[in-house]
Formats: C-alpha cells, structure tokens, sequence
C-alpha cells in the first residue's frame, strides 16, 4: 500500500483585501487541486483557511510519492522497419538508438492500423516534497487576482507582500522558495496577541496550534459563526436584535484573526436622520453591525467587533463611538441642508450633469422617461400626471449632498425628500421603487407608479445606448442592459402587466431627436431583450427548447409568453407529447420542401378532395377543434389549447401511416398540404413544437 501523509501549505502575508479574502481561500484550494490532480498524486481531502494574514491549505491523506509512469513511443510501421530481406532499416535503427536500447529490446504493438515497433519504459514518480514547490507557485499564480503588487527588490508579485511560507509534510519541513522566500516550518499568530514565531511539529497541529498558542482562528467558517454568536449573543443580552448583512458578516470575518464583539453607543439626537442613512454610516464605512428593537426601530446603539482582547474593553468602546461620531455629524448636517429647498427644487441642477455624451443631460432623459411614463400609466390605472411627476423628479436626488456623500441611498432618499415636500405617495414611493429589482432575485416596485416608473426609466436608456451604437459585448455592459433588461421582464411577467415590448421599444424611440438613432435600433434592442428570456427561464429550470418553440409565434408581450411557455412546459408531461412534436417536425420538413408558407390566413382543406379514411378522420378532428381551441387561444388559456390538441396524435400517426402526401395528383397534394397546414396553425397558437426535442 502506498505511503500517504498530511501535507500544510501556508502563505503568510500582509492583511488581504477582505472582500476578496474568501474568493482567493477557494480559488486557492481549487488550483492547487488541480495541479495535484494534473500530477497523479491523490490525496484524500483539501481543508483551506483564511484569515488577514493568511491563506493556507491542509491536504489530508495525500501520497507520499508520485505514482510510476508507463511512457510508450510508437516507433515506425513494421513494413517500414524491415527491408524485404529481413534486415532492420535506418527508421528501425534510428528509433532504436533514440530509445536508447537494442534493436532488439523493442517490443511490437498491433493496432487497427497495423503493426509498429513500439519501446515501453517506467519512469518512477517523484517525491510529493520535491513537487510541493512548483505546485504551489503554479497555485498561485493561477488566483484570480486584477492587479498584483510587488514588493523589495525583487521581481515577485502577489496581491500583497509575502512575509513567510511554511511547507510541511507529515513531520517534515519541506525545502523551496515561494514568491521569493524561503519555506520553513515557522508560521505566526496574532499581530498583537502572538507576534513571535511559532515552529510547527507536524502539519495536523496546524489548525488547532493557532487557537491554543496563537490566538488566531484560521477557519474562515468557524470563525465567521463564532462572529455571528457573539453579536447575536451580546445583542440579545442587552434585549435588541442585530441587523445582520451577510455580505458585511463575510467583511467583517476577513478582517480579525480572534475576534472580539463590543456594544457601542451613539447620541440618540442623530436618531431624527433617516435610518438608512445611519445604517449605511454604520455598515459601509465602519463595519459595525447595526441593532434595532423588537419591533425593528433602529437604536441608538452597535456592535463592532474588535480583532483583539483588550484587558480595558471600555477603552475600545469609547475609541468606536468616538469614531463614529464625526461621520453621524455629517450625515445630519448634509440632511439639514438638502431640506432646504423641496425637491423639485434640484431640477434645475439635472441640467448641468452629463447622462451620456450622445444622448443629452439627466434632465433631457427625464423628460423622455416622463413622456414613456405619461403614456404607460393608463395601463397599469396610474393618473398620467402623477406618473409623469413621478419621472421628472427621479433623478432630483441625485444632486442633494447626502446622496454625493452615500451613493447607495440614490432613490431612497429621493422618498425621503418627496416625503417632506409633501409629494403624492405614489411619486415618493416611486423615487425609491424605480430601481427595483436591483439585482437577481431582488423585490419588485409594489407601488403601480414605481412600476411605471422602473419600466419607463429602463426602456429609455436601452433604446437610447443600443440607437447610438453602444451595445453590450461579452465581456462588457457598462450600462447594465442586461440587468436592465430581464429587471423589465421580470417586472412585465411576474406582476403581471400586459404591455407590448415591440410598442413600448418603438414609443421610446419616438421621443428622441429625428437622426439620432441606427435605424435598426427598434429591431435590435426587441431582439436583446427577448434573447434575456433564455437566460431568466433557464434559472427556473425551463427547457431552453420550450422557450424557443415559443418565442417562434412573434409575440412580443412578456405576460402572454410566460403563459404558453407554462403551457408547453405542461404539455411536454402528456404521454403523447414526444409523438406530436415529432410529427409537427415532420409536417414542417414537408411544407418547406414544398416552399409553402406556414403563416396564418391561409385556405383550409376542400372536403370533396379527401380520399384516405385516414386524412378523413384527421380532417374532421381538425375542423372540430379549431372551432374549440380559438376561444381558448383568445382567453390564454393555452394549458387548455394543447390539451385538447394532445387528442390529435392517434389520428395524426394513422394519416402518416396510410398517406401519402406528395402524390402525382397536384390537386389532391395541394389538399393535403393544407389539411396540414390548418393542423400546424392550430399548434402555433400557442408555440411552434416543432422545435421540442
């Protein structure tokens, strides 16, 4: 049985970038095994840790030494290794001498191709501890890291400069040099609590080494939960609840070694600001985790969580709460002066700010979302003026200082402001709603004007960037259409609203300057849009042909193509799905080969040219269900459509089986033709499934 042992791989740096920390911990395990892998050493498990300062690995149960190597060289034919005399030719020779054996030595491979000479050699594997080094500088340079740094004199570069290394297998120190220093069997505790050396025994001991002696918890997880309880712990004991951003949790465990939560206060005057204002302070520039009341009321009071145990706790206290002060200072001073003036009042501003070079200033694109806006609003039962109101003070808050100072808080303030200018409640909401959904999965506008308003905002700048030519790439978007674009499908499909996009793309295009636009704008920027139906059905796990054999019909109103694609995505569960699908493949192929045009509007079958039992009956089914299955069609209610049509397939495989349709007679074949036409056009109110696989 092969050797295996425990292998430590730890790069010691200074503190990483903590928003990338946990990235870089799994982009680390996941290249090293790959290059594991890539060399044939197996291993049983790969445990990775991350802290500030560290990025480290324990590979548990890895082999000691890299299997053996079987190397086969194919040398030439054996008709052209010998001559007909039996005599080794110059190839043979020449093989032979390269292999550096005798003639002889060489074996004989028989394939499909004929016989070769052939040499097999063993090569024998090399030590894991010779192999470690290079491994992990391949590992390395493989994380996916935007901008390296170097450090020192040397020519090394990493996402920040690398204090130590240390290398261990099983017992032993493994010998090397990685991104320029030496590795050893030395790792390091906490910058404070633990700042000298600590000589590791043997690589198991890693883990718990550091808890016991360094006062440093390496694993990302544990010491993320151990983060959460105690703040939720510390928290409840003084009867509030902690407000909890994953994302911030995730900053946060990048950013102590052995952490430490802390209760602080703040004076309950700055209260009066809006709470998100003091949540955003508190969350983005201090890390502090925010606590409310049982009710959800925000306190005058957080959480921060230290990377030290202070032996006077009330000193760090104060140290954070003296910080935070400032900062809340500000924020009330910027409040004050924003509510000044209403806030139609920072209409004027919109005017000297740039929305995009080509396609005019903030205020010109809100007067083009006012327009869209006073258009859609009858539909969605919006007074046209309120939502018109609504889009030319979306952008109003823009220019405030509070939201210069906190970007994030564009919209939200804007409700704020509407608020205390006493703004009908459906154009505050609609400040804030706007931007929703911000992201996957991300609420919709709940209010009919921020819906409006959402929708407006996000037609006009897809029009306006796909009119002037700057359209998403693969690899960029920096106007974000695509999330602009499934943000309207989702709020179009999931409300639903029954709107057009081809009509709602043409109104937006209207309201730009005559010449302005490519002239393919309209098609294109429907096509881009549609084409983000894929990706949004492929999430919910839809068939990506079932999206297409919809898409087929040309409709273009989202709420309607959610409807068929719920249908054939039933429809594909009847027994006799795969049947029909199939023959409507088949009619297809016939009616293309006959250059016959399978749009609507055309002749039915004549009944004194039906000849067939077969074609009779099919004929019959046909012309009863299309007297059942429009009104279902016209009342959407196409789940019905293709049930009733699923009634078709016995008949439709005995006129496959008894007909044939491409006979002599032309008026005969033109009559089958259209019997099969009619039959298609009853399927393609719904979807064309044809294109079902």
């Amino acid at each position: 049985m092969d050797a295996t042992s425990d292998l430590l791989v730890e790069i010691g740096t200074e503190e990483l970038p903590p928003t990338a920390l946990l990235s870089l911990s799994n982009a680390f395990a996941e290249c090293f095994r790959n290059q594991l892998e890539a060399a044939g050493v197996c291993f049983e498990t790969i445990e990775p840790f991350a802290s500030p300062r560290r990025l480290a690995l324990l590979v548990r149960g890895i082999l000691t030494r890299q299997p053996d190597r079987e190397i086969l060289r194919r040398g030439p034919a054996v008709q052209a290794a010998f001559g007909p005399d039996g005599h080794p030719t110059k190839a043979a020779l020449g093989f032979a001498g390269s292999c550096g054996v005798p003639l002889d030595a060489l074996a004989r491979e028989t394939t499909d191709k004929g016989e070769w000479l052939a040499f097999r050699s063993t090569v024998p594997g090399a030590t894991t501890a010779s192999l470690v080094p290079g491994l992990t500088e391949a590992a390395l340079a493989g994380l996916p890291i935007p901008k390296r740094m170097r450090w020192g004199d040397g020519t090394e570069e990493f996402v920040r400069p690398v204090h130590w290394v240390c290398l261990l297998l099983g017992t032993e120190a493994i010998p090397g040099r990685i991104l320029g220093i030496e590795a050893g069997r030395q790792t390091h505790g906490h910058r404070f609590h633990h700042p000298e050396p600590m000589n590791l025994p043997e690589a198991t001991e890693y883990p718990e080494l550091l808890r016991s002696r360094g006062s440093v918890e390496p694993d990302f997880k544990r010491r993320r939960d151990l983060i959460l309880r105690q703040v939720e712990e510390l928290a409840s004991a003084n009867g509030l609840h902690a407000r909890i951003d994953e994302a911030l949790l995730d900053e946060v465990t990048a950013l102590v070694e052995w952490p430490s939560a802390i209760l602080g206060h703040f004076d309950a005057i700055y209260l009066a600001i809006p709470p998100e204002v003091l949540i955003e302070t508190m969350q983005s520039n201090q890390k502090y985790f925010p606590l409310e009341d049982a009710s959800g009321t925000l306190q005058a009071s957080f959480i921060a969580v230290t990377n030290i145990e202070s032996r006077d706790p009330d000193q760090v206290r104060a140290g954070n709460e003296r910080v935070i002060r400032p900062r809340f200072a500000d924020a009330a001073f910027f409040w004050a002066q924003d509510l000044k003036q209403p806030l139609e009042g920072y209409a004027a501003r919109l005017e000297t700010v740039v929305f995009q070079d080509r396609l005019g200033t903030l205020a010109e694109k809100s007067a083009r979302v006012a327009s869209l806006a006073r258009h859609l609003a009858p539909t969605l039962g919006v007074d046209p003026d309120l939502a018109a109101r609504a889009a030319r003070l979306s952008r109003c808050d823009l220019v405030t200082s509070m939201v210069y100072e906190f970007p994030s808080l564009q919209g939200t303030m804007g409700r704020y402001y509407a608020l205390h200018a006493n703004e009908d409640p459906c154009v505050s909401a609609a400040m804030e709603e706007q931007y929703l959904p911000r992201f996957a999965g991300d609420v919709l506008p709940a209010n009919s004007c921020g819906r409006v308003l959402a929708i407006a905002d996000r037609i006009d700048t897809l029009v306006g960037i796909f009119g002037i030519g700057l359209r998403p790439t693969g690899a960029k978007d920096p106007y974000g259409l695509r999330r602009a674009s499934i943000g309207v499908l989702r709020i179009l499909i999931e409300s639903p609203l029954e709107l057009d996009l081809r009509e709602l793309i043409a109104r937006a295009a209207s309201a730009y300057p005559a010449g302005l636009l490519s002239k393919d704008v309209e098609s294109a920027a429907l096509a881009y849009v549609l084409d983000r139906l894929r990706g949004y059905y492929q999430e919910r796990g839809v068939s990506a042909d079932t999206v297409e054999a919809v898409l087929q019909t040309g409709v273009t109103i989202p709420a309607d193509l959610d409807a068929r694609i719920t249908a054939v995505t039933a429809f594909r569960t009847l027994s006799g799905s795969t049947s029909l699908a199939a023959a409507n493949k088949r009619i297809r192929n016939i009616l293309s080969k006959a250059g016959i045009d399978i749009g609507a509007g055309h002749p039915g079958p004549n009944a004194q040219l039906l000849q067939d039992p077969a074609e009779m009956r099919l004929a019959a089914k046909v012309e009863e269900l299309s007297s059942l299955v429009g009104p279902l069609a016209e009342a959407r209610d196409y789940i019905g459509v293709l049930g009733l049509l699923a009634g078709l397939e016995g008949d439709l495989d005995a006129f496959f089986d008894q007909v044939m349709v491409m006979i002599d007679d032309s008026d005969v074949r033109e009559n089958r033709i259209r019997l099969l036409r009619s039959l298609v056009g009853l399927f393609l109110l719904v979807a064309d499934i044809s294109r079902l696989q």
